[in-house]
């Protein structure tokens, strides 16, 4: 029997992806990635497909997704962004020897250095947050609004005031509490 994990809350933006395999980190934290095959899973069904991972490897990929995770709530706060979590960023994205091609239905894919390279995966995922962080993406970096998850997000909606890092889940749970809390207030208005 296989442990059942909870299911990948997968994005357009490949590195708030990556950093969404861990969600509530402000409350009863979710760990989408808790072993090496788990984290061949996400890899694989973000384009990355790898056929092995070692716990090292785990290991750096938390490393890294932290540090996105550090630097783009800097970023989205407009503050400094932390030294070490831009180390690591750049120290991943350099390690990395994947290549884009395009595939012949135009759209980009990733060449890994080898099948079962993590470090080419890693460093895709940290060239994608060197692009977000540094503003070459239309969008903005913003922060979940759910104070248990405060995710970081690329918001690439028109008027850019997106609060939810997922609709589906912070934005539905933080609507319930409202309706609720309404309704606690004035118990004969919802019937």
């Amino acid at each position: 029997m296989s442990a059942r994990f909870p299911d990948f809350r997968l994005g357009k933006v490949l590195a708030t992806s990556f950093t969404g395999t861990l969600s509530e980190r402000r409350g009863d934290a979710v760990e989408r990635i808790p072993t090496p095959n788990r984290l061949v899973d996400w890899l694989v069904v973000s384009g990355l497909a790898v056929e092995s991972c070692t716990t090292a490897q785990l290991e750096r990929a938390w490393q890294l997704r932290e540090s996105i995770h550090a630097a783009a709530t800097a970023a989205a706060r407009r503050d400094p962004l932390p030294v070490s979590a831009v180390q690591v960023i750049n120290d991943c994205s350099i390690e990395g020897r994947a290549a884009a091609i395009l595939s012949p239905e135009g759209n980009r894919q990733w060449r890994l250095g080898s099948a079962s390279s993590v470090e080419d995966a890693l460093g895709v995922i940290a060239a994608d947050a060197i692009s977000v962080i540094a503003g070459e993406r239309d969008g903005k970096l913003a922060l979940c609004a759910s104070p248990t998850c405060q995710a970081a997000f690329f918001d690439t909606s028109q008027s850019r005031t997106r609060r939810w890092c997922d609709m589906n889940t912070c934005g539905n749970r933080q609507k319930k509490a409202r309706f609720n809390a309404s309704k606690q207030e004035n118990p004969g208005s919802a019937k």
